[in-house]
């Protein structure tokens, strides 16, 4: 699918994605356009070596507060980046590509990999990502339509679904 567009895609500060390269078809993301980069909640990284090309596996829980629909995934690591979180704490972070889609357009982005627990979403996507023909409107969520809802429901104790 081409990834540019002659005009954007209005977006909401909130949205359901899929993240299909990975296995994940619901994540909740948070659109940020004051960060970078895209980041995703994962745990239990691991970096090893397949045919001489460093790779990373690591496990992803789409949904806060729940292991349901938990995925192990392995990937090719793209990068490593120093990220400054916005408390100003500076961590090295191992960066992949994945494919994500959004508002049902399909976007790679570079995505870092961090333990997300403590944050109210599992996914940010950062301004590297939005800049491939996306609006965001701050005031609004959801523009893209929502997850069905029995996958709503295991996203549960989070407010606005």
């Amino acid at each position: 699918m081409n990834e540019r567009s002659h005009s954007n895609t209005l977006a909401g500060w909130r949205e359901w994605v899929q993240l299909p390269s990975i296995g994940v078809p619901w994540i909740k993301a948070k659109l940020d356009t004051g960060a970078r980069t895209s980041s995703l909640h994962a745990y239990k990284i691991k970096v090893f070596e397949r045919d001489g090309d460093e790779w990373v596996r690591f496990r992803v829980r789409p949904w806060q507060e729940s292991a349901e629909d938990e995925t192990l995934v392995e990937c090719p690591v793209h990068d490593r980046r120093n990220v400054r979180s916005s408390s100003g704490h500076v961590q090295e972070r191992i960066v992949v590509l994945m494919r994500i889609t959004l508002i049902g357009r399909e976007i790679d982005a570079e995505v870092t990999l961090s333990n997300r627990d403590a944050m109210g979403f599992r996914m940010l996507i950062g301004r590297e990502a939005l800049r491939r023909g996306f609006a965001v409107a701050s005031g609004r969520s959801f523009l893209g339509g929502r997850a069905p809802k029995d996958v709503r429901r295991r996203n549960r104790g989070r407010p606005g679904e």
